[in-house]
Formats: C-alpha cells, sequence, structure tokens
C-alpha cells in the first residue's frame, strides 16, 4: 500500500479481530444459542465440502489411463457443484449470524475425510477415491439434515436436502463408472 494513502485508511478502516466465536444478532426467530450450533455445524461441513472439492480438482489434475478424457472433464463438472455447495453452506452460516471459517487452512485442518492418496492416479483408482470421499460427505450432509431439524431449523435442513440429493447424484454417477 502506498505510504501516502496508509494514514487514511487505518483510520478510517481499523483493523479488528475478527470474532469466531461471537453469533452475531439477526432477525431469524431462531435462539441464538441455536444459531450458534448450527453455524458451527455448517463450518464443520464447509471443512468438509472445501476440501473435497480441492481433492476433486487433484483428481482432474492427476488422473491417468484409458478413460482420462471423460473423468477429466467430469472431475471438473463435479469441483463445479461441489463449489457451489460450498458457498450454500458458507452463506447459511453468514446468514445465521455466524462466524464463516471458509480459509483453505481452515479446512486442512477441520476436514472429517479420510486422506486422497497420493499414489491413486489411474482413473478407475482415482473414481474410487472420490466415490468414498463423496459417500462419506454426503452421510455427513444427512446427519446434519437430522441435527438442524433438531434445532429447529428448517431452512438449514432444506438446504442440506439439497445438497444432499446433489452428492446422491454424483455418487451415482461416479459408482457406476466402477461396476
Amino acid at each position: 500500500m502506498p505510504e501516502a494513502l496508509s494514514p487514511v485508511l487505518s483510520k478510517e478502516f481499523p483493523v479488528t479481530k475478527a470474532k469466531s466465536a461471537t453469533t452475531q444478532a439477526t432477525r431469524i426467530d431462531i435462539t441464538k444459542a441455536k444459531r450458534k450450533q448450527v453455524s458451527d455445524l455448517l463450518n464443520q461441513l464447509l471443512a468438509d465440502c472445501a476440501d473435497l472439492a480441492m481433492r476433486t480438482k487433484h483428481a482432474h489434475w492427476n488422473v491417468t489411463g484409458a478413460h482420462f478424457i471423460g473423468l477429466h472433464k467430469y472431475f471438473d463438472e463435479l469441483y463445479e457443484v461441489i463449489g457451489k455447495h460450498s458457498d450454500e453452506i458458507a452463506e447459511r452460516a453468514a446468514a445465521l449470524g455466524g462466524f464463516v471459517t471458509g480459509r483453505l487452512s481452515d479446512a486442512a485442518k477441520n476436514t472429517r475425510l479420510k486422506e486422497f492418496p497420493v499414489e491413486a492416479r489411474e482413473g478407475l483408482q482415482v473414481v474410487c477415491v472420490l466415490a468414498d470421499s463423496v459417500g462419506q460427505f454426503s452421510n455427513a450432509v444427512r446427519e446434519a439434515i437430522d441435527q438442524t431439524e433438531e434445532l429447529e431449523d428448517m431452512v438449514t435442513s432444506d438446504i442440506l436436502n439439497g445438497i444432499s440429493g446433489s452428492l446422491d447424484k454424483h455418487l451415482w454417477f461416479l459408482e457406476a463408472h466402477l461396476r
């Protein structure tokens, strides 16, 4: 930043620490405690989803073998779908007044997905690893649906239902490739 601007910017836009543990006020009629629980749940899903997106891109870049072209293109399509799901999850957490932990380092630290084996490069190996990851994440989303319903947040439940249906469709695509 140019020196001439830095005093002006620092006075007008002071740097403040993010209040990650604080749930902001909102007019949504779900209690603050429940919104915090749902926001925390969504941040966990966001970590898993962001990891899934990057491992899908990793697969896109590294897949080899007889099915290369088809898989390379499909993994890019899957990456875009998962990216949209990440955005839906993060935006709902923010709408609930939560702080979104959306950095790559947050995802790396908090993901529950099993590690993507570095040696998995051949087409069907990669499909199998991604099928395991999509299945694991889809199951976690379904568990979150139940939890958000218990917390009386039907909007989040509905969002997660849509994500679950999309993931199940893509899991079917991956599993069909393995049959």
